[in-house]
C-alpha cells in the first residue's frame, strides 16, 4: 500500500498509561466517600489527581515516526480524513475527523474499560476508534492474515462505524436494538457491521483514484482478513461449531462480499445492508 507524506493530527498515543487516570466522576467519588470514612480531609488528593491529569493532558504529542507502525496507522488514518471530508462535502455535509487512541493492555473510554482483547473498537460517545497495535500481530499469527492493507482495512472499518455515527445510523440503529429480542439485536448488528465493511471499501475505492494507493496484493490482503474475522470461522474455531443466532459482525462470506460491494462501485448508496434482502 502507497501512503502519502500527510500524518494525522487526531492520533492520541496513550500506550504505556494503562486504563486512563483515576480523575472523573468515579474517581472523584470515591476520594469523597474514603474522605468521609476516615474522616480525613480529601482536598490534598483531589488536588494531586487533578495536578498529575492535568500534565497528563498537556504532555507533548508523540513522534510517531520513531514507531514505523504507528506511523503507518497515523497515514492511514490522515487518508481517511482527506477521502471521507471530500465524500460528505460532494453530498452537502461536514465530515468531523475522528480521534484514533493507541493503547497497550487496556484502555478507559467513553463507552467504557475495554481490554486489548476485544480487538479495536469504535466508541460514538467520543469519536474515537482504539487500538492495540499488538492486534496486528495476531491478524498476521493467529488469523494468518498478513499485509499493511490487512492493517489498513482494520482502521478503515473502524472509521466506517464513525461515518454511520455521524450520519445517524448507528444511533437508529441503538433504538431499534433496545425494542427487540436479543437475537434481533444481534442481526442489526451484523448489518451495522456489514455497512462499515462496505465502507471500508468505498474509503479504498475512492482514495485509490485520488492518490494511487492500491498495488498489487492490496485487495487481496483485505480480503483475506475480513474472511478471517467472520463470525462462522471465529465460533468454529473457538468452540468446533457455529451458532448463527449469536453473530454480530457477519459471516466470511458476508464481509468479503460487503466489502468488495465497496470497493468495487465506490459509491456509499451501494451500502445499504439495512434494505438489502439477502446480506
Amino acid at each position: 500500500m502507497r501512503i502519502g507524506d500527510r500524518r494525522s493530527e487526531n492520533v492520541e498515543d496513550r500506550r504505556g498509561m494503562g486504563g486512563g487516570p483515576m480523575l472523573g466522576g468515579v474517581g472523584t467519588i470515591v476520594v469523597l466517600l474514603l474522605g468521609w470514612y476516615f474522616g480525613i480531609d480529601p482536598t490534598p488528593l483531589l488536588q494531586q489527581m487533578q495536578t498529575d491529569d492535568g500534565a497528563q493532558q498537556q504532555a507533548p504529542p508523540p513522534d510517531l515516526q520513531k514507531d514505523p507502525l504507528a506511523d503507518f496507522v497515523s497515514g492511514v488514518l490522515a487518508d481517511t480524513e482527506d477521502t471521507w471530508q471530500a465524500e460528505f462535502a460532494e453530498s452537502g455535509k461536514q465530515y468531523v475527523d475522528p480521534k484514533l487512541v493507541l493503547f497497550t493492555d487496556s484502555v478507559a473510554s467513553a463507552c467504557g474499560h475495554a481490554e486489548s482483547a476485544m480487538g479495536p473498537f469504535y466508541c460514538s460517545r467520543d469519536q474515537k476508534v482504539y487500538i492495540d497495535l499488538g492486534f496486528y500481530r495476531e491478524l498476521r499469527e493467529r488469523f494468518d492474515a498478513p499485509g499493511d492493507f490487512a492493517e489498513a482495512y482494520v482502521i478503515a472499518h473502524e472509521v466506517g462505524h464513525h461515518v454511520q455515527n455521524l450520519l445517524g445510523i448507528s444511533e437508529a440503529v441503538q433504538r431499534e436494538q433496545q425494542r427487540g429480542s436479543q437475537a434481533d439485536a444481534n442481526h442489526l448488528s451484523v448489518r451495522l457491521e456489514l455497512q462499515a465493511d462496505c465502507f471500508a471499501g468505498v474509503w479504498a475505492n475512492r482514495a485509490d483514484r485520488a492518490r494511487q494507493i492500491l498495488e498489487a496484493g492490496d485487495v487481496d490482503e483485505a480480503l483475506t482478513a475480513a474472511s478471517a474475522i467472520g463470525d462462522d470461522r471465529l465460533q468454529r474455531q473457538a468452540q468446533g461449531r457455529v451458532t448463527p443466532d449469536s453473530f454480530t459482525h457477519g459471516t466470511s462470506e458476508q464481509r468479503v462480499r460487503w466489502f468488495k460491494r465497496g470497493l468495487e462501485s465506490g459509491s456509499v448508496d451501494q451500502c445499504d445492508t439495512f434494505g438489502a434482502k439477502q446480506l
